[in-house]
C-alpha cells in the first residue's frame, strides 16, 4: 500500500474507473540479478519515450513466439534494493540511466506508541540508527520492518535483537565488537581485559604483546528477560 501512495503523491498515479488503467510491476532486490539477462532488449523499451504509443515507440520480436512486443505506457516499474548491500556498487549503468532513485528511509512514525519493556520502539530504532550513521553512514540504517514484526506480535524484541539486529551489526562492523558496544551498550557486549599473565613468559626482546581489552557478545544463555530488559535500558542511557 505504501508503494501505491508513493506513486500517487510523487508521480501522479490515478486509480479509478477510467478507460486507461495503471499497472505496477515490482522487482524486489533488482540489484542482485543479471540485468542484461533479465531485461535483454527490453532495457531500451522501458524508457518513457520508447513505450507503445509514444513518439519514438519501439518494439521487438520475441525469440520464441516471434510475436511483436512493446512496453505499454501505463506500466510503472519499481525496483527495490538495499543500499547497504555491496552488490549495489556493481549495478548496471544501463539500469541506472533508466530509473529514478528514491531513498526510502526508516519510518519511525510506524513504530511510535508501541512499547516493549517501557521503551518506545520508534525511539529505540532511531537511537540505534543515529549511532550507526555516526560510525558508518545513513545507507546502513536499519529498516523499520525489523521492529514492525514486534509491533504486530509476529516476533519478540529479544529474538529480533539476538537473531537479526546483532548479526547484522556483526556484518556491518566485520566482527568488531568494540564498535557494536558503541551502538548497543555494555548490556549486550562485555569487555574482557587481556594481560601478559595469560601467556607464557616471553624473552626480554619479545614485544609482540601489550595489555589490551577484548570485546565479546554476551551469550544468549546469559540473556534472560530481566538481563535483556536491563540491556535495553543501558542502550537508551536510562541507567
Amino acid at each position: 500500500m505504501g508503494v501505491i501512495e508513493k506513486l500517487k503523491s510523487d508521480y501522479g498515479l490515478t486509480i479509478g474507473k477510467t478507460a486507461k488503467r495503471d499497472f505496477v510491476l515490482i522487482i524486489d532486490e533488482i540489484n542482485r540479478g543479471n540485468v542484461s539477462q533479465i531485461f535483454g532488449e527490453l532495457i531500451t523499451l522501458i524508457e518513457p519515450d520508447k513505450r507503445a504509443g509514444m513518439p519514438e515507440a519501439l518494439e521487438v520480436t520475441l525469440p520464441y513466439s516471434k510475436e511483436k512486443f512493446s512496453v505499454p505506457a501505463n506500466l510503472h516499474i519499481i525496483g527495490t534494493m538495499n543500499t547497504a548491500d555491496r552488490s549495489v556498487e556493481a549495478l548496471d549503468t544501463a539500469l541506472r540511466r533508466r530509473f529514478s532513485f528514491c531513498e526510502m528511509s526508516p519510518d519511525y512514525s510506524l513504530l511510535r506508541g508501541s512499547t516493549v519493556h517501557g521503551l518506545d520502539l520508534g525511539d529505540l530504532l532511531e537511537t540505534i540508527n543515529q549511532r550507526i550513521e555516526g560510525l558508518l553512514d545513513r545507507d546502513h540504517a536499519i529498516g523499520h520492518s525489523y521492529f514492525l514484526k514486534v509491533k504486530l506480535g509476529d516476533s519478540t524484541l529479544k529474538d529480533v535483537f539476538l537473531d537479526e539486529i546483532i548479526p547484522l551489526l556483526q556484518e556491518y562492523f566485520y566482527g568488531n565488537f568494540g564498535r557494536i558496544e558503541l551502538v548497543l551498550g555494555h548490556g549486550f557486549v562485555r569487555s574482557v581485559p587481556v594481560t601478559q599473565s595469560l601467556f607464557a613468559v616471553p624473552s626480554p626482546d619479545n614485544d609482540e604483546f601489550g595489555d589490551h581489552v577484548r570485546y565479546t557478545l554476551i551469550p544468549r544463555s546469559k540473556m534472560d528477560d530481566p538481563a535483556f530488559a536491563k540491556a535495553l535500558q543501558v542502550l537508551m542511557k536510562h541507567e
